[in-house]
């Protein structure tokens, strides 16, 4: 009777494991909008929720959740935006270079920014770039207003970034070469 204790209690070992990796991540919830189906006997309302979730160290995911009470669309929706996690390529607390990209109707621009200027962004992609772990960067988001959208073209922007090693191989040149101007001051102060 003890062994199957034992095994009972080391089977729940890594549920709190995935219980404790949950609570690491930066979970945040952007848009809860009620959505409504046509039905014989007239409307089915729901809701549709989007959930960035992120490790604040370069891992971001988007997730939509549709159901029909709220709690229920935010657990879907942050259960998709984690199977949906990507890792994207920083330079430090920014981005590597300047980049845009578009969904649907939102258009985005990500502009990298020298240390302390903070998260100069709005809306969805302020709660993308946070839960991204980028810290210092500028950003224009163009056409559509529509969160999910806007969070959307965040991500796609994000996906297309190259690292400075990357980048540098795709233009032939040193890595050195292809840094961002703040970072150029710091090599000949310290030279």
């Amino acid at each position: 009777m003890t062994e199957g204790r034992r095994e009972k209690r080391e089977k729940r070992e890594p549920r709190r494991e995935r219980e404790e990796e949950r609570e690491e991540l930066d979970e945040r919830v952007v848009d809860i909008t009620r959505v409504a189906k046509v039905i014989r006997g007239g409307r089915r309302f729901a809701f549709r929720t989007v959930v960035i979730v992120g490790d604040n160290h370069g891992n971001v995911g988007v997730g939509i959740g549709k159901a029909r009470g709220v709690p229920d669309s935010i657990r879907k929706g942050s259960e998709h935006a984690r199977k949906n996690m990507v890792k994207i390529a920083l330079s430090g607390t920014t981005i590597p270079h300047e980049v845009t990209a578009s969904y649907g109707g939102a258009k985005v621009l990500l502009r990298p920014a020298s240390p302390g200027t903070g998260v100069i962004a709005g809306g969805g992609v302020r709660a993308v770039l946070e839960a991204a772990g980028v810290r210092d960067i500028l950003t224009k988001s163009q056409g559509s207003p529509n969160l999910l959208n806007v969070a959307m073209a965040t991500m796609a922007a994000l996906a297309m970034l190259h690292t400075p090693q990357e980048y540098a191989a795709m233009r032939g040149k040193d890595p050195k070469d292809v840094r961002p101007f703040w970072e150029h001051r710091e090599v000949t102060t310290n030279e």
